[in-house]
């Protein structure tokens, strides 16, 4: 039925839309089928009934040092049925919407508590912050501090297609739902629920079972997470517990963990024949790579073709799969992937090959990474008692705790955050999966005369061409990334001061140097050291990495295929680290493996890089194709 002027979609929308819209939202949330109709007409029309059902009240807390009248300040806050005959569970009309006072993305939260009026008083009266005698900056500290303490979160979309509508969306509830406390047995349930008529997001609650007049209300805080250890550990904002008993030693997962990523991709047949590749004619290449690289693979060796089945080599930015069958099939072609390649490219599994290279001399404590070359990293889905652990005897030893907590198949800066807030970090499972990788807080910075000195970046092209034996090669032509704001160890969420990828943000100006001018201006910089000894221990680095990649079968590791060629992206950091004689020297330290690396830039700045490539890895032909070999 048309609307007619005035009316909105949903006051003429029926319980059956209703339904038919949003019940994978229902079922996911288990609402219970008999609260539905009534949720339907509360949400039609905005009914906050809950003060009429429940009291917010606060209970003062006497301690030993305190007498009954004696002027402590400790106190707690709790909700209370207040109708006199109390809630029954199997009452329909018994669920209740609770609004949302600030919804946000990380990135825009500080942004949101300089410029919306009232926002930031509301947030410090609901998170109890004291403001008497400090500035408005130093609340807004305080709040960005204090809210993971009362946040939580809901996304929409595809988080792992990576676009920005679906990153995630954080929110504090009303001082009504702010109020409400945690219990391991709770009363209640409380879940995000997105109206799609109004495009307006609550939360909803419901009783569990039946509450006389003065019972409180609870709620668990984590009701998903049925493991002790780990609720622990994810209490601890709340709870103040000390994990620094629990071991944060770190112990590589069985062949399961590696198998999930990668449940049907196949090995190749290596008893195949795989047959020579022809020499008396050029290679035809089918490539769905993008327009920069076709335009720029000008050698005559190399054929491009638009039909998949006369291809020679498949250079394809999809995730190949089915290697048996290309080497039972097609054993003559070519494909730019290896098998389980993945477990360099997922930054979880990157951070569980690359500790194979530890060395049996260096420490495992909290202040001693292993290989140095690696940030200390946990997986916060599988490892956050440890993480924790980890940070609190870090915080006994009084050492730096900063962190860049990020997806673990995300690049492009997206959905990251840097933080030195153990409840911050705590909280982030809630929005997906993430890797926890220590914030390299004393890193090797570039003066640039319009800025001052500068986090940055620098990003290499390897190309690994045979996994047994191990051959792998960096592209000498490497590509730098710098911020735009002078750095310091604050202001973590200050995008243009701690993170260098700017060519995917219109707000952010991209810096760019060509990697000539920046080894003559690294070196009159930090004339005691020369960029030939630096990339020196980069290119042990990288070699180091493939070995450990490679050092177990599939899909613990990359496999031998016959007929893959690889190219990879390695983003990579320098930071300041002392040597037994206490003197200071660079460390290459790894961010990320990428996986079909945006090549736009090479293409533009360096036109001979995809003919370079496409030579050494199809053609075994490295003479004058700016590469080192490196394994």
């Amino acid at each position: 039925m048309p609307l007619t002027t005035g009316e909105s979609p949903a006051t003429v929308m029926s319980f059956s839309d209703f339904v038919e819209l949003h019940k994978p939202q229902l079922l996911a949330s288990a609402v219970p089928e008999r609260f539905w109709n009534t949720l339907f007409e509360k949400l039609k029309d905005e009914v906050y009934d809950a003060g009429d059902n429940f009291q917010i009240i606060c209970e003062q807390y006497v301690s030993e040092d305190n007498d009954e009248d004696g002027g402590g300040d400790d106190h707690g806050w709790k909700v209370i049925v207040y109708t006199e005959d109390g809630i029954s569970h199997t009452d329909d009309k018994n669920i209740f919407l609770i609004d949302h006072a600030w919804t946000f993305r990380v990135r825009d939260a500080r942004q949101y508590l300089e410029e919306v009026p009232g926002l930031l008083e509301r947030m410090t009266a609901l998170m109890e912050v004291t403001t008497a005698g400090k500035s408005s900056d130093e609340n807004i500290e305080a709040v960005l501090r204090a809210m993971w303490k009362y946040t939580q979160t809901y996304s929409f979309g595809h988080l792992s297609k990576g676009s920005e509508d679906s990153m995630p969306i954080w929110y504090v509830m009303d001082e009504f739902g702010s109020r409400i406390q945690h219990s391991d047995e709770p009363s209640f349930r409380t879940v995000p629920f997105y109206f799609l008529p109004r495009q307006m997001a609550f939360n909803i609650m419901w009783p569990l079972r039946d509450l006389d007049h003065g019972e409180e209300v609870t709620r668990d805080y984590l009701p998903n997470v049925t493991d002790s250890l780990v609720r622990r550990a994810r209490l601890t904002p709340w709870t103040d517990d000390d994990l620094t008993d629990v071991s944060c030693e770190q112990t590589e997962p069985d062949v399961s963990y590696f198998q999930a990523y990668r449940e049907n991709e196949s090995l190749p047949n290596l008893d195949v024949e795989f047959p020579p590749k022809p020499t008396d004619q050029s290679l035809k290449v089918y490539m769905d790579y993008g327009k920069m690289l076709k335009d720029h693979l000008t050698d005559p060796r190399f054929q491009l073709v638009e039909d998949i089945t006369q291809a020679d080599v498949i250079w394809t930015h999809r995730h190949y799969k089915d290697f048996k069958e290309l080497s039972e099939e097609f054993p003559g072609k070519f494909v730019n992937q290896f098998p389980f390649e993945m477990t360099v490219t997922i930054k979880d599994l990157l951070a569980i090959v690359s500790r194979r290279a530890a060395k049996k001399d260096q420490s495992h404590n909290a202040s001693q990474p292993s290989p140095k070359w690696l940030p200390v990293t946990y997986n916060l889905q599988t490892e956050m008692p440890q993480f924790v652990s980890y940070f609190q005897q870090r915080e006994a030893q009084g050492l730096d705790n900063t962190y860049i907590c990020k997806p673990w198949n995300l690049a492009r800066g997206l959905d990251m955050d840097i933080t030195d807030n153990l409840d911050h970090v705590v909280k982030l499972p809630d929005a997906g999966p993430k890797v926890a990788c220590k914030y390299i807080e004393d890193p090797v910075l570039f003066h640039r005369e319009d800025v001052g000195l500068v986090k940055y970046d620098i990003r290499y092209i390897v190309l690994l061409s045979s996994v047994k034996p191990l051959k792998l090669f960096a592209y000498n032509v490497f590509w730098l990334r710098f911020a735009n704001k002078p750095y310091s160890l604050d202001h973590f969420d200050d995008y243009d001061k701690h993170f260098t990828v700017m060519n995917y943000r219109e707000e952010s100006p991209l810096k760019q140097i060509h990697y000539d001018d920046y080894i003559k201006m690294f070196e009159k910089q930090y004339p005691d050291f020369r960029w030939v000894d630096v990339e020196k221990d980069i290119f042990t680095m990288f070699r180091e990495l493939f070995e450990a990649a490679t050092s177990l079968p599939p899909p613990q590791g990359i496999s031998p295929s016959p007929q893959s060629r690889a190219m990879y992206a390695i983003d990579l950091m320098l930071k300041w680290d002392k040597n037994d004689k206490g003197e200071r020297y660079m460390q290459p330290q790894i961010c990320e493996v990428n996986f079909s690396p945006d090549c736009n830039r090479a293409c533009q700045y360096h036109p001979f890089f995809i003919n370079d490539v496409m030579s050494v890895l199809f053609l075994d032909d490295t003479v004058d194709k700016h590469v080192t070999l490196v394994s």
